[in-house]
């Protein structure tokens, strides 16, 4: 076995033991448990909604109907704008929070460490009810206000991680040449920082988009709302579960794009090509010094 073959298992099994013939075994019979058992929860779920009458046509030809279709529209892209809002507000606000607890001055510092803690243990919709009903706002404001307040108290932690993530050395080197704090900050620990924080942000963007369903609550007429609405006027028994399996997917299906662009984003910036091997080409003869002056 080469040295190099040898350092490879080495790696592979420093910290992970390759599993025996009875761990194999044992993991292949917990994973055909796992396996049976949620297919057993699925087929079960299928059953309950047979059982029930959930995939007749009388249930699900409400909505070919084309008022349905726009208002089930109208609230998705209500719930795209509130979503817009908050997640440049979230940004924005977090990033100058983050700014103010990594400054050298002591009550700057306090006080945007007590922002920070206070509305991230603060619940969302303790904040939307209370802005949307104590200081009397319209809906979209107030539902875009107290997600920005959480979210952005909780990227400011990322953005703060994140810079102080970066080697100490970088700092000090940068320092050592001339560059003022604000020079430091945009051109050297920022760019390095954002690599190791965009996945983080944008996982934090998911829960903010989650989260846009809370707007229901105070009447702003976004796509849960809407499906609410239809559920309502809808004449059948169990008119929420129709509404259920449609809007559900949608959600999902948002929330996995943007999980994935997370996924996307870290694996790309894994293999930047700043971090590649460069090539370099064979040296060629030259002419050779004889040594006189």
């Amino acid at each position: 076995m080469t040295a190099h073959a040898l350092h490879g298992d080495l790696e592979s099994t420093a910290l992970y033991d390759l599993p025996g013939p009875r761990a194999r075994r044992r993991h292949l019979l917990y994973g055909a448990a796992s396996t049976v058992i949620i297919l057993g929860l699925l087929g079960w779920l299928l059953y309950l909604l047979f059982d029930t009458d959930q995939f007749t046509a009388a249930k699900w030809s409400p909505f070919t109907y084309e008022g349905i279709q726009k208002l089930l529209l109208r609230g998705l892209g209500n719930t795209l704008k509130a979503f817009a809002y908050a997640s440049v507000l979230s940004l924005l606000l977090g990033a100058v929070l983050a700014t103010g607890r990594l400054s050298r001055h002591r009550p700057v510092r306090w006080l945007c460490t007590l922002c920070v803690e206070f509305f991230r243990a603060m619940p969302v919709l303790v904040m939307i009810f209370f802005i949307f009903v104590a200081l009397k706002v319209q809906p979209l404001p107030a539902l875009v206000a107290g997600l920005t307040l959480y979210n952005g108290s909780v990227l400011a932690e990322v953005f703060r991680t994140g810079v102080d993530a970066v080697e100490r050395g970088q700092r000090e080197a940068a320092y050592a040449l001339g560059m003022r704090k604000t020079q430091v900050m945009s051109y050297v620990l920022a760019p390095q920082a954002v690599r190791a924080m965009l996945p983080a942000i944008i996982s934090q963007l998911v829960v903010a988009l989650k989260d846009t369903s809370l707007g229901f609550l105070i009447t702003y007429e976004e796509f849960l709302h809407a499906g609410k609405l239809i559920a309502s006027n809808l004449d059948y028994d169990l008119p929420f579960i129709p509404v259920v399996m449609i809007i559900s997917p949608i959600y999902i299906g948002m929330c996995m794009l943007l999980s994935w662009f997370a996924t996307w984003v870290a694996r790309r910036e894994r293999r930047s090509p700043k971090t590649d091997a460069v090539r370099i080409p064979p040296a060629e003869p030259g002419s050779v010094l004889d040594g006189r002056v």
